[in-house]
């Protein structure tokens, strides 16, 4: 059977590509350190997909198509967009799909009963699974499946549907009739507010970090899930806070386990997630 064989949460913001360069800044200095930690798990645990939770910044769902759940079951993946190439300047990537992982996941004939998940055979990826993919395995070598959450439009789902999710997924892997190894990459945002006057203004709740941090380091899903179904706590905390739900999905996907690896970096934009849990090597 496959084997989910580690999980990793880091931040996704675009700006990091044109800031991350060297002579490296101070304060990204913690940054770069959990991208380097994540990327040399990536590099040890040989690796043979990998599933990517993100949240698409209303692009290839909008408003008027806004699934909860999506996975992606394309042969290949193009990112990003052209105005984060224009603005971050970041770099147009090719991507290998894996439909047959995509199709593990969703059902080959019937939805699973944990959780209703939508598919795309066409999928363009914006900066929220291309940022974390190139700095955690920058070879882009791997074939991936994106699962895209809405984590941003309301109605979003409700954090135990997140648990969920990862639920699922740790069962659809371990189910899975093959050797493959899998890892689970998700990223998101610590408290996190755009847009407003707490943009770059460092956390906007320090508070809900060190909450936030330590669910991760304790393993503690019931107390993630306790404060993460107030909809109006994450929204005082920031108005992309939603996205650290994705976060708590992989926590779920580990079982609910601390993880072996936990770091919150500061800096000028704000605090930066960094968990990682890791299985047999």
């Amino acid at each position: 059977m496959a084997e989910l064989v580690l999980a990793a949460a880091t931040p996704h913001n675009p700006l990091l590509w044109r800031a991350m360069r060297d002579p490296m800044p101070d304060d990204l200095q913690g940054v770069a350190a959990g991208f380097a930690r994540i990327r040399r798990a990536f590099a040890e645990h040989e690796l043979d997909a990998v599933v990517v939770i993100g949240t698409d910044h209303l692009r290839q769902f909008f408003y008027d198509n806004s699934p909860a759940f999506v996975v992606g079951k394309a042969e290949s993946y193009h990112g990003t967009w052209e105005n984060e190439v224009r603005t971050f300047g970041m770099e147009h990537v090719e991507v290998t799909g894996h439909r047959e992982l995509a199709d593990e996941l969703t059902g080959r004939t019937v939805l699973p009963e944990t959780i209703d998940l939508s598919v795309s055979l066409e999928w363009r990826l914006d900066h929220s699974f291309v940022i974390p993919l190139q700095y955690v395995r920058p070879e882009l070598d791997l074939p991936v499946v994106p699962i895209h959450t809405n984590a941003s439009m309301p109605p979003v789902p409700s954090v135990r549907r997140f648990v969920a999710l990862g639920e699922h997924l740790r069962s659809a892997i371990s189910s899975w009739d093959s050797d493959a190894r899998v890892a689970l990459l998700t990223s998101g945002h610590m408290a996190n507010d755009v847009g407003g006057p707490r943009t770059f203004a460092g956390s906007p709740d320090p508070e809900f970090d060190r909450a936030a941090a330590a669910w991760m380091r304790d393993g503690d899903l019931d107390g993630a899930v306790s404060v993460c179904s107030d909809f109006e706590r994450l929204l005082d905390a920031g108005c992309m806070t939603y996205q650290y739900l994705n976060a708590v999905a992989a926590l779920a996907a580990m079982g609910g386990r601390p993880a072996d690896f936990v770091d919150v970096a500061e800096s000028r934009f704000a605090s930066s997630p960094f968990f990682l849990w890791e299985g047999k090597r």
